[in-house]
Formats: C-alpha cells, structure tokens, sequence
C-alpha cells in the first residue's frame, strides 16, 4: 500500500479503482488488482 498526497492520480491508474472513506482516512482499492492500494493522510 502506497501513502500519497493525491489520491486523484492514484485512482487515474486504473480503471476499476475505488474511492473508500474508512475511520476518517481515504483509500483507493481494486477488486481486480490489488497491487493499485493507496491511503490518504
């Protein structure tokens, strides 16, 4: 999982990237492949 500034590029990577708000903190997660993980903050 890759801590980033800007969740914006992150999720530009691919195409079944997902935007999630857990406990207060953003994450991008993939269902189909889940190398593409990054947190906000």
């Amino acid at each position: 999982m890759k801590i980033v500034n800007s969740l914006k590029t992150m999720r530009s990577r691919h195409k079944a990237c997902r935007l999630v708000r857990r406990k207060g903190r953003v994450y991008v997660i993939n269902k189909l492949n889940p190398r593409f993980k990054a947190r906000q903050g």
